[in-house]
């Protein structure tokens, strides 16, 4: 009798593109409307509770960026490049299904791209204030939230109500807590799994059941694996910085190959959107959401110490032996804050630090791979 090939639960996010498609495709057909978004600030729980299928647009892909590049600066940011690339080329499905795009003024280098978008694709565009610790501020972002639902309610004919939207909170949290949960298992010594695979786990479309579904058993055959002696030995990385989107991870991939174990991420691709949850409880959870929202800590905020908050609990709690900061060609932003990182890694943190300013491009493979060995080599040394 043949053996029935074992199959990894792993393997099901190794399709997420198919799945959200097909998600996705069922959707449209249904009369759900497709809603591109640009950024972790925009609240998927209202598109969610308006009916709509909320999808991350942000491109990850090298290939796309020469078309975009005959209309936006060669020295912008790639991740803004390859998102336009997608645009001009009509090469993402989900991009084109898309009956709406809600952007946010984060970094303006997005914020001129939308105004291209915008030309030929319908967008509302939530003005992020950014002035973190203002309660003036804050009352802004409450309205714009507003806003964002009063547009929403009359372009799909519908109430966003208070029910829904705790509805919506409610799988959102859920799908938070069970991703945290899968980050905390490489807290252990020797954990079940790399940085590289936790990073795959996520999907472009928020609230899937089936994602959800997917997450509980894959925390359960985790938890019963035994440890990896393997793992142990690598050197435990704090990678900060710039998201790292669905294509894009070639940076990961070079450390986690040349030594390292990526144990936390503390980016947007990461933990920052996971750690904190939406009250469920509050009176108003439209207020509750723009709490939640506000304060996440990009480096687009000032002040922004709510970010180094976070990466000194990180490498608390995932025990870090170094850390990286990754930055994207031109990201001002946190190429300014670059400094602070090391700063407080260094001093603070007693911890080895390592900059690595790229591109989607793999060009600098080689000299990023000396760098990453030389800095594992010197944390090898410090152990002997």
């Amino acid at each position: 009798m043949k053996k029935t090939p074992f199959i990894s639960p792993l393997a099901w996010f190794e399709e997420m593109i198919d799945h959200c498609y097909d998600y996705a495709e069922t959707a449209h057909v249904k009369g759900a409307p497709i809603v591109g978004i640009m950024c972790e600030y925009t609240p998927r729980e209202i598109i969610m509770a308006a009916g709509g299928i909320p999808v991350c647009l942000c491109g990850g892909s090298a290939q796309r960026i020469s078309s975009a590049e005959k209309h936006l600066p060669a020295n912008l940011c790639p991740l803004i490049k390859s998102t336009f690339g997608y645009h001009l080329e009509k090469a993402n499905p989900f991009l084109e299904w898309a009956d709406l795009l809600v952007a946010e003024t984060t970094c303006d280098g997005k914020k001129k791209m939308y105004e291209l978008l915008a030309e030929t694709r319908p967008m509302h565009v939530l003005e992020l204030p950014q002035k973190v610790d203002d309660p003036d501020a804050f009352e802004h972002w409450v309205c714009e939230l507003r806003k964002l639902r009063d547009f929403l309610e009359k372009r799909y004919r519908t109430r966003v109500t208070a029910a829904r939207l705790r509805r919506a909170i409610a799988t959102m949290n859920r799908e938070r807590r069970l991703r945290r949960e899968l980050a905390a298992l490489l807290q252990a010594d020797a954990p079940p799994l790399t940085g590289r695979q936790l990073l795959d786990l996520k999907s472009i479309i928020s609230g899937i059941p089936a994602d959800l579904e997917q997450y509980g058993m894959i925390l359960k055959w985790l938890r019963s694996r035994p440890e990896s002696p393997a793992l142990r030995s690598r050197v435990r990385v704090l990678l900060t910085g710039v998201p790292v989107v669905h294509g894009a991870e070639r940076v990961v991939d070079l450390i986690e190959k040349h030594g390292g174990l990526v144990v936390a991420m503390e980016n947007c691709t990461g933990l920052r959107p996971l750690v904190d949850d939406v009250d469920p409880r509050a009176s108003d959870p439209l207020r509750a959401l723009a709490q939640k929202y506000f304060h996440l800590p990009c480096s687009v905020m000032t002040p922004n110490r709510r970010r180094l908050d976070l990466i000194r609990r990180l490498a608390a709690d995932y025990r870090a032996d170094c850390v990286v900061d990754l930055i994207w060609q031109a990201c001002l932003t946190y190429d300014v804050e670059s400094a602070r990182v090391k700063r407080l890694a260094e001093e603070e943190l007693k911890l080895p630090f390592l900059r690595i300013e790229t591109d989607y491009s793999p060009s600098d493979s080689a000299r990023l791979v000396v760098r990453l060995e030389a800095l594992f080599e010197t944390i090898r040394r410090s152990r002997r």
